[in-house]
């Protein structure tokens, strides 16, 4: 079984750009919505990606926090074109950008179409009390806040958040 123990951070400012030693175009789209995660009639996300020249089916378990199982698989590109035609809520376009810092890497990802102007920072980690530095273009913690899940922006991207809702509220 695949664990995931991933932290997720909003991004500040601009610094992490020339850090960042590889960048991939991704397009995601949802299998299942997040009202059928909520409400309890399925217990992961499905999820197919395109990243770059390469595509993978995702299945997530539903569990809130830093924790949770993770089954990804890759699939043939044409495959991944007929599943996303196939998607409920709207797709989730983003540029990942790999950031190397102090033995770990970040993932950046500067989203893209109705998620644009949102920037988040994830790094996956070994176990969920290892310890990290932090970079100082990393900023709040957003990782029990489901709203920042490519599942929530898939359903309501960042275009129809609320100013207050940016601002880190509620």
């Amino acid at each position: 079984m695949g664990i995931e123990i991933e932290r997720k951070f909003l991004v500040i400012g601009e610094s992490w750009r020339e850090a960042a030693h590889k960048v991939v175009p991704m397009a995601q789209g949802y299998l299942n919505d997040l009202a059928a995660m909520d409400t309890g009639a399925m217990k992961a996300s499905v999820r197919v990606r395109i990243a770059g020249d390469e595509a993978f089916l995702n299945l997530k378990s539903r569990e809130l926090g830093h924790t949770r199982q993770e089954f990804d698989y890759p699939i043939p590109v044409e495959d991944a074109r007929g599943l996303l035609a196939l998607s409920v809520g709207g797709m989730v376009d983003k540029r990942r950008h790999y950031v190397q810092y102090e033995g770990h890497l970040w993932e950046v990802d500067e989203f893209l179409g109705d998620n644009a102007g949102l920037v988040v920072a994830e790094i996956e980690l070994a176990s969920a009390d290892a310890e990290f530095a932090k970079p100082d273009w990393a900023g709040a913690e957003v990782t029990d806040s489901v709203r920042y899940y490519n599942l929530a922006l898939a359903t309501r991207p960042y275009a129809q958040w609320t100013q207050a809702e940016r601002d880190g509220a509620a």
